[in-house]
């Protein structure tokens, strides 16, 4: 965890940007150098030859008000957030994903909108191709869509049935879904689809990555063969650096290179600490785990957080308050605080 009572490395502003500093009083460029950690620096030699951009997005949480959306999503476009995040939360009263960017794109001209994420297993992935490709139509380069296995939410698993092995069942989507973003007349013969002539109407030039969730080997292996990217969840540094690396082989072995910018995690932010409830659900989720070490209990662990996460090859973060609101307070603040680590 961050000491503040030790000499400690971090992003710290510098000018109009952020430039990594040592946390210690009147610092020489000596001292600096000794601070910054071999992988760090190499991540800093990266960025600045442009071969990532770091972006950061606000995600909606499970007690997002549908009322509240519209000024969030002017608050967004004006303040130019790089993109804002809806999860599949049936149950709760956060807004319908495909609904939520459909909203958002028609209020903006700037403003990205991604799922992070959506349920593919349990929906026709001819219907859900159409309307990805009506939205990016629509909103050219600024839908993100990203996938998983299953629901989150206590007992909506059930609202999703599959007609086999949930993880077979989305392969074989992932495969049909692929196939009529980029091409017309799509005949598919599968175990669970079969489709004669599946055309969506008009497409991206080009068509639009598919990114995917997870963090099993399995979701790893999976999205190496059929994503385009990755955006994990609850995962530290350490095991964010080791699923790159297992997405990289699995990507190797089918023939296929996922981009290096298309890496990142959703986190999320507790202020004012972890409240002890949400320390206890990533307990049972994760025994063993520090919550520290996935969640941010503060902006400084945010930013600490980020650092480990840049040096592990993650370059897109979905930031997302615990408490499942977003006030006018928060964005400022995420503005302030965020904008200025983008490249």
């Amino acid at each position: 965890m961050f000491n503040p009572t030790v000499p400690h490395g971090g992003w710290g502003r510098s000018g109009t940007g952020y430039r990594w500093v040592a946390r210690t009083a009147r610092v020489d460029r000596s001292q600096l150098a000794a601070e910054i950690s071999v992988r760090q620096r190499l991540l800093c030699r990266v960025v600045s030859n442009g071969e990532v951009k770091i972006r950061f997005g606000v995600g909606t949480g499970s007690a997002a008000d549908p009322y509240d959306l519209a000024a969030l999503v002017d608050r967004l476009e004006a303040a130019r957030v790089d993109s804002l995040w809806f999860s599949e939360l049936v149950f709760a009263p956060a807004v319908d994903p495909t609904v939520g960017m459909a909203f958002a794109l028609a209020r903006t001209s700037r403003l990205k909108v991604g799922t992070s994420v959506a349920i593919l297993p349990g929906r026709h992935p001819v219907l859900v191709a159409k309307q990805l490709a009506s939205l990016a139509a629509l909103a050219p380069k600024r839908v993100l869509p990203v996938f998983g296995l299953q629901p989150a939410g206590p007992g909506e698993k059930e609202l999703f049935p599959v007609p086999g092995p949930r993880g077979a069942v989305f392969d074989e989507s992932l495969r049909l879904l692929r196939a009529v973003l980029r091409a017309d007349d799509v005949d598919f013969d599968g175990d669970y689809f079969t489709v004669r002539a599946a055309t969506v109407g008009k497409r991206p030039a080009r068509p639009l990555d598919i990114w995917l969730g997870g963090r099993s080997p399995g979701a790893f292996r999976r999205i190496g063969r059929y994503g385009d990217g990755w955006l994990g969840s609850f995962v530290t540094p350490d095991e964010a650096a080791a699923g790159v690396t297992a997405i990289t082989a699995a990507a190797a072995a089918a023939g296929r290179e996922i981009e290096a910018d298309h890496f990142g995690i959703t986190l999320l932010l507790a202020e004012n600490g972890i409240p002890a409830e949400l320390a206890a659900r990533i307990g049972a989720q994760r025994p063993g785990a520090d919550p520290g070490d996935v969640i941010a209990g503060s902006w400084a662990d945010l930013h600490r957080l980020v650092d480990g996460y840049l040096a592990a090859g993650l370059s897109k973060f979905v930031v997302v308050p615990a408490d499942g609101t977003i006030s006018a307070q928060f964005v400022d603040r995420f503005v302030t605080e965020l904008l200025p680590r983008q490249n």
